[in-house]
């Protein structure tokens, strides 16, 4: 399908007689905008839309930050019409009339985007395209109404239904595998040989979604490590020289990386379907494994534990805890046997804290992976104390990871626990933790 847009595109710029400057300005993108809403062709309607979509890659961004206030303001919703539909179903209610209100309330831009789909190469551009969007949002909160109509195309055109699941190996195009290494986002990937340890060894799995109109750009991946008991740490998994067992050996699954590949889809959610599939097609394969577990950064604790440090007045830092997290002050505090000690006894009873208890302003936990996990399911099972000593998990997390279970049986009940209440599905290791600290009001659920 891509191949014949293409043909057409490259056809029809033979029979459309429409020249732009290589640098147009967002004004005049909005007139070729209006041509391609009111082109009737297939042939130059594509044309148009792959010219535009040209367009707007050339601009600098200011020009890109005019096309996108031309589309909040030009290419918004009939209000003419929107004003009469209303007032027809006020006189006469009916299926006909609620229908031409909704037509009539559709912003012109949505039609104007799923033409420029139909471009060779449209739905990535248009994926970029929101990129840009997005970097704009905090000085533009204009253009919120914009992104929303993003988001409502990219939930129906990346829906489950059309990812496909690959397992990436050693033997998957070169291609993929350099975006692999490009795109992993929590353990990086340092050369070939470290990429094949991660793919071509008989306890490691690499499986990635696909979406057609991507071609192998992925959208999101999973590393998995088959193992025989639950992980406290990141550096036996990672390690080059260790031993691997056979797979049909192997009782547990770990799921020690997860990586976004695509950042204007930015709010479109993957990785609880990525679980899913992976969990499904791993039992297929290997009837022994009973865990399903990862092995994940505390991305927002460090944060959470300056500013809780900062404020005199803080309720969970007591008097006996500080003079312990005093030591975090020396860069190299892991290097000091008798800082490790201290910290060891206070930092995980506060990552429990903070995990279960730390909450925003619409009551969910403040770590970004904690609210991914949790809503799909996950138990908050053990905190890992020195469990990833690199640079970047001592900066955002002071090394500690935190082990997520899948239990098969509970998914469903802590999902709609978390999502109805907020309800944190967690340990009794877990739950003990946090109460050796000082006890706000929070929702915790206990489950043994």
């Amino acid at each position: 399908m891509n191949d014949l847009l293409q043909i057409i595109s490259d056809r029809g710029r033979a029979l459309v007689d429409w020249r732009r400057p290589r640098r147009p300005s967002g004004r005049a993108l909005g007139e070729l905008a209006d041509l391609l809403l009111s082109s009737p062709g297939e042939a130059s309607g594509v044309v148009r839309a792959r010219e535009l979509l040209d367009g707007y890659r050339a601009l600098d961004y200011a020009g890109k930050t005019s096309f996108f206030r031309l589309l909040v303001t030009d290419y918004g919703a009939d209000r003419t019409r929107l004003g009469a539909a209303s007032a027809r179903f006020l006189e006469e209610p009916s299926e006909e009339a609620a229908k031409e209100i909704q037509r009539a309330a559709e912003p012109k831009r949505l039609e104007l985007f799923r033409r420029l789909n139909f471009a060779p190469g449209g739905t990535a551009d248009l994926v970029d395209m929101r990129l840009d969007l997005l970097e704009r949002l905090s000085s533009h909160p204009e253009f919120w109404t914009l992104n929303d109509d993003f988001m409502s195309l990219f939930q129906t055109w990346f829906n489950r239904g059309f990812l496909i699941l690959r397992r990436i190996d050693w033997q998957t195009s070169a291609a993929v595998l350099e975006k692999i290494i490009k795109y992993e986002a929590v353990h990086a990937i340092h050369d070939w040989d470290d990429l094949r340890s991660r793919i071509d060894l008989p306890d490691r799995r690499l499986y990635a979604f696909f979406h057609p109109r991507l071609g192998d750009d992925p959208l999101i991946f999973v590393e998995v490590a088959l193992t025989a008991d639950i992980p406290a740490a990141i550096q036996p998994i990672l390690e080059k020289e260790r031993t691997t067992i056979e797979p049909k050996d192997a009782t547990t699954a770990v799921f020690y990386s997860i990586s976004n590949c695509q950042k204007g889809l930015q709010g479109i959610s993957f990785g609880n379907f990525l679980i899913k599939q992976v969990v499904e097609d791993l039992q297929r394969e290997l009837r022994d494994l009973k865990t399903f577990v990862t092995l994940s950064p505390v991305p927002g604790f460090a944060a959470w534990l300056a500013r809780e440090r900062a404020d005199d007045a803080s309720v969970v830092l007591t008097k006996d805890v500080r003079p312990a997290l005093d030591r975090l002050d020396n860069e190299a505090w892991w290097l000091d046997k008798d800082a490790r000690e201290e910290l060891a006894k206070v930092l995980p009873p506060l990552a429990a804290w903070y995990l279960t208890k730390a909450r925003d302003s619409r009551n969910r936990p403040l770590d970004p992976v904690a609210r991914f996990h949790l809503g799909n399911g996950a138990r908050l099972e053990r905190v890992n104390f020195a469990a990833d000593m690199s640079v970047k998990a001592l900066q955002s997390a002071q090394g500690l990871m935190v082990n997520y279970l899948y239990r098969l049986a509970d998914i469903e009940k802590n999902h709609e626990a978390f999502v109805n209440d907020r309800t944190v599905a967690a340990s009794s290791a877990v739950t003990k933790l946090a109460r050796a600290l000082p006890q706000p009001k929070a929702l915790v659920s206990t489950d043994g």
